[in-house]
C-alpha cells in the first residue's frame, strides 16, 4: 500500500508567552519566561503559588457572553487556536470535500474548571442538586473536538486522544495516519488546557510534582538543572492543520513542514514515575525513527519533554544516549518548557510548532534558567542553555511523556520538495 504523505499547512497558538504564533515564536527565541504569581484564584494557602498563565486573556475579546458561558477554559483555549489555524492555512471551507475534513484533538483533564465549580455549588448549596445544564457539555474532553467540527462543518472523523501530557502528540500521530491511510485529506489537530485552578494546583502540589520556589518563580521551571525542584503547571492550546500533500500542492497552500512518522510506547512501570533506565522513552524514540524509514543521525534537533523533575529529566537524557550513540553529541536538545511552563495535554500541539519554528527560522530554541550543571547529565549533550542557537536544522523530533506511562514522539522535516 502506498502512504500518502502528510504535511502541515496551518497554526495557531494561545501560550503563556503569546497569544498568536508569531508572538509564540518571538518569545521562545528571546527566551522568554511566562511564569508568574496566579491570578485565577487566592493561592496564598498553596504551597505553589505561581503558574503560567495565559496572558491578557478574556474571552469576551473571541466569543459573546452567552456562547462564551457555555465553554470551560480549555475549550476557549482550542476553539481560538483552531480558527487562527483555520486563517492562517487559507483553506476555502467551500472548495474542500468536508466529509474528508475531520477533528483529533488532545487534552490530559478536560474541563477541570467547570466540574470544580459544579461540585462547590452543590456542596455549599446544601447540597440541592441544582446542577448548570450545561455542566456535563462543559466538563467532557471531547466536547472541544466536537465544537471546532461543528463550527466549520468537518464531518470526518472527530475524537478526543487522553493520554495524560501525551494527549495532542497522540492526536497529531492519529490524524498523520488517517490522512496517509488515506481516510481524510485535512484535520485539525493539536491540544488545549485550562488546569490552573485550585483543584489543578492542589493536586499537583499533594503529589509533589510542582515546583515550589515561590520566592524566583521566573526561573521555577529549571530543566536538566541540579537545583530543579518541580514543573510549573501552565495552560493554553496549539493547533495544527494536517493535510494530504497533493491535496495541498493543488490549492496552492504554504507548506510548514513535513510529518514522516511517530512513536508510541509504554513504560509499563508506575502510576507517575518514569522507568529509572528510560525504557519507554527508548523505546518510543526508535519506534519514530523506524516509521520515518529514516537513521537516527538524520536528527538535528530534540525538543524533549524536560519538565524539569529530578527523575524524569534524568531519564530521558539517558534514553537520548541510548537511541542515538555518538550521534547525540551532534544534537541540539531544549526544553522549551522551561518557557511555557507544562501544558499537559496540549504540552505536544504547542511543542510540535516550537519544532516549525526551528525548521522554518532555523535556529533553536533555548532552555533557560539553566545556573548549575548537575553531574548526572553528560556535559558533552547539548542542551542549548539559556540562548537560542543557530544551526541547519532539517529533521526534529519531538518528545512527550504522560502520568501513567504513554510514550509519545513524533518526527518532522523541512519540505526538500
Amino acid at each position: 500500500m502506498n502512504l500518502k504523505r502528510v504535511v502541515v499547512t496551518g497554526l495557531g497558538a494561545l501560550t503563556p508567552i503569546g497569544n498568536t504564533v508569531e508572538e509564540y515564536w518571538e518569545s521562545l527565541s528571546a527566551g522568554k519566561s511566562g511564569a508568574g504569581p496566579i491570578t485565577r484564584f487566592d493561592a496564598s494557602k498553596f504551597k505553589t503559588q505561581f503558574a503560567c498563565e495565559v496572558k491578557n486573556f478574556n474571552a469576551e475579546d473571541y466569543f459573546d457572553r452567552k456562547e462564551a458561558r457555555k465553554m470551560d477554559p480549555f475549550t476557549q483555549f482550542g476553539m481560538i487556536v483552531a480558527e487562527q489555524a483555520i486563517q492562517d492555512s487559507k483553506l476555502d471551507l467551500e472548495k474542500i470535500n468536508l466529509d474528508r475534513a475531520g477533528v483529533i484533538w488532545g487534552s490530559g483533564i478536560g474541563g477541570l474548571k467547570t466540574f470544580q465549580e459544579e461540585v462547590d455549588n452543590f456542596v455549599t448549596n446544601d447540597r440541592n442538586p441544582r446542577f448548570n445544564p450545561f455542566f456535563i457539555p462543559k466538563m467532557i474532553t471531547d466536547i472541544c473536538a466536537g465544537l471546532i467540527s461543528i463550527k466549520y462543518g468537518f464531518r470526518g472523523p472527530n475524537f478526543v486522544t487522553v493520554s495524560a501530557c501525551a494527549s495532542a502528540t497522540n492526536a497529531l500521530i492519529d490524524a498523520y495516519n488517517y490522512i496517509r491511510l488515506g481516510t481524510a485529506d485535512i484535520f485539525i489537530s493539536g491540544g488545549s488546557e485550562a488546569s490552573v485552578t485550585e483543584s489543578g494546583i492542589g493536586g499537583f502540589n499533594a503529589m509533589k510534582a510542582l515546583s515550589e520556589r515561590n520566592d524566583d518563580f521566573a526561573t521555577a521551571s529549571r530543566p536538566f538543572d541540579k537545583d530543579r525542584d518541580g514543573f510549573v503547571l501552565g495552560e493554553g492550546a496549539g493547533a495544527l492543520i494536517l493535510e494530504e500533500y497533493e491535496h495541498a500542492k493543488a490549492r496552492g497552500a504554504k507548506i510548514y513542514a513535513e510529518i514522516i512518522g511517530g512513536g508510541m510506547s509504554a513504560d509499563a512501570y508506575h502510576m507517575t514515575a518514569p522507568h529509572p533506565e528510560g525504557l519507554g522513552a527508548t523505546n518510543v524514540m526508535k519506534n519514530a525513527l523506524k516509521d520515518a524509514e529514516i537513521d537516527h543521525t538524520e536528527i538535528d534537533y530534540i525538543n524533549v519533554h524536560g519538565t524539569s523533575t529530578p527523575l524524569g529529566d534524568l531519564s530521558e537524557s539517558s534514553a537520548i544516549k541510548k537511541v542515538f550513540g555518538e550521534h547525540a553529541y551532534n544534537l541540539n536538545i531544549s526544553s522549551t518548557k522551561s518557557m511555557t511552563g507544562h501544558l499537559l495535554g496540549a504540552a505536544g500541539a504547542i511543542e510540535a510548532l516550537a519544532c516549525i519554528f526551528a525548521l522554518e527560522k532555523q535556529m533553536i530554541p533555548p532552555t533557560i534558567n539553566h545556573f548549575t550543571d548537575d553531574d548526572q547529565f553528560d556535559p558533552k549533550l547539548n542542551f542549548t542553555f539559556n540562548k537560542a542557537q543557530s544551526r541547519k536544522v532539517n529533521t526534529v523530533l519531538s518528545n512527550t511523556f504522560g502520568f501513567g506511562g504513554h510514550n509519545t514522539s513524533i518526527v518532522l522535516k523541512k519540505l526538500n520538495d
